[in-house]
């Protein structure tokens, strides 16, 4: 770890030294000072390009941001995990969570967690241990956990994804546990579709554990394959910015878009033999052989009659629900496809038809989410005002991210343009009465930090 690449470092371990001086008395008490701790870091990420096609196989585009959670980890001798979660800005108060390591499986944790929305938040948490007790066989001592995060919940920036790669690699290092970045991400990846409940593909854990902070994290999500990162020119800047409208991987609309894809991908291997991915079928293919096959939705129940369960893990098929199959098995193809070209494009983007193309590519995923059903008002009001800008302010494109519903837009520009970005931001609180928050820069994955060991 080279500490000037992470100036946020210096303020979490400034927290550290003075958690004595906390107001909290909990908080105050809650490391032992003659024990040692272990400090890790793994950033959220922007999705570029990619999004919810992750799931289906697609190629990905990710950024790790500039800001970061940050976990310090102390071992104990009791049997005892407990977690305090410190707010990031002034007069936050602290969440704790206090509990003997529980020794169930992943459904009992889940079912645990979702009957008490006040300590879901701990299921991040206790999910890594879980996975790394069922999938690797470890048993871990009592542990007490800080918890710090500039990585805001809710807004499409894999807030808990950047959690759970910081716990799982502070437990990695104080109990010298190998992890290849991969595993380890994998590991993070189970632990949040299994015991806090989300239906997420696993980019945000590869970017969190492996992104570069020059380049675009590429990951072909069969299920984790890491290709060559692809620079990202000087000329060229991404920024995120959020809609103030609250993003959750683990809500309804997302969860269905992945169902109607993978009902779809039940459908299409009835009549040929397509392999376990909808992101390998090309458009051209789509269009020739399934596209007249798929019914534009369907009920839960009609399917389950006719086909059974799809091969998906994660979701289930409800019977009272009606799912848009068409759409959602449409728009893997298709964005995988989208995804290929930015990318080919970007890797000798030096003019403005090349960066034009590239935010067009944007706007074509972005229009594709509003088809599945995971747009929102929000998100659209911020595209259009980017686009309103145009090239000739330095604006080539934009596109809501992540699992949609709202949450945070991608924005593909010029390095420079940040007062078109402003006027955007202006724009939308004029409109709103909300001031997005803006994220402009990139940091290392944890694989990079790696850990370091504190004496308090």
């Amino acid at each position: 770890m080279i500490e000037s690449d992470y100036p946020d470092i210096e303020e979490f371990l400034e927290i550290v030294q003075k958690l004595h001086q906390h107001p909290d008395p909990a908080v105050k008490k809650f490391f032992d000072r003659a024990v040692p701790i272990t400090i890790t870091r793994a950033p959220g990420r922007l999705d570029v390009m990619g999004g919810i096609a992750d799931y289906s196989g697609s190629l990905v585009l990710q950024r790790p941001i500039a800001e970061a959670t940050f976990v310090a980890l102390q071992e104990s001798d009791s049997t005892t995990l407990d977690i305090v979660s410190l707010g990031k800005f002034s007069g936050d108060p602290a969440r704790r969570y206090a509990a003997v390591i529980p020794a169930v499986d992943y459904g009992s944790a889940h079912r645990m967690f979702a009957a008490d929305p006040g300590i879901h938040w701990a299921s991040y948490v206790v999910g890594t241990l879980l996975a790394l007790r069922h999938e690797r066989g470890v048993e871990l001592p009592g542990m007490r956990i800080l918890i710090w995060s500039a990585v805001p919940e809710g807004k499409g920036v894999a807030s808990s994804a950047a959690l759970e790669v910081a716990v799982m690699g502070a437990i990695a290092a104080s109990r010298g546990i190998r992890l290849a970045s991969h595993e380890l991400a994998a590991l993070c990846q189970k632990a949040e579709n299994l015991v806090a409940g989300a239906a997420c593909g696993i980019m945000d854990q590869m970017t969190a554990a492996c992104g570069q902070k020059d380049s675009l994290l590429a990951l072909v999500c069969q299920p984790a394959q890491l290709e060559a990162p692809v620079f990202v020119p000087s000329e060229l800047t991404f920024w995120g910015l959020d809609s103030g409208e609250r993003h959750a991987v683990g809500g309804s609309s997302y969860e269905s878009v992945r169902t109607g894809a993978f009902m779809g991908h039940r459908i299409i291997t009835t009549r040929s033999d397509i392999g376990p991915y909808l992101a390998n079928i090309s458009p051209a293919q789509f269009e020739k052989d399934f596209f007249a096959l798929l019914p534009e939705e369907v009920a839960g129940e009609e399917f389950l009659a006719r086909y059974g369960e799809t091969f998906d893990n994660v979701t289930r098929v409800v019977p009272s629900r009606t799912y848009k199959v068409r759409q959602a098995t449409a728009h893997p193809v298709y964005e995988n496809d989208r995804v290929h070209r930015f990318r080919d494009i970007l890797r000798d983007a030096h003019s403005e038809e090349q960066w034009t193309s590239l935010g067009e590519l944007m706007y074509q995923s972005h229009a594709s989410y509003s088809v599945c059903g995971l747009g929102s008002s929000a998100t659209d009001r911020l595209v259009e005002f980017v686009r309103s800008e145009g090239p000739r302010q330095g604006l080539y494109g934009a596109r809501i991210t992540g699992g949609g519903s709202g949450g945070t837009v991608a924005v593909l520009g010029r390095a420079g343009a940040d007062e078109a970005i402003a006027r955007v931001a202006d724009r939308y609180k004029q409109a709103t009465g909300y001031l997005p928050l803006t994220f402009s820069g990139a940091s290392n994955g944890a694989a990079s930090f790696g850990s370091l060991t504190v004496n308090l």
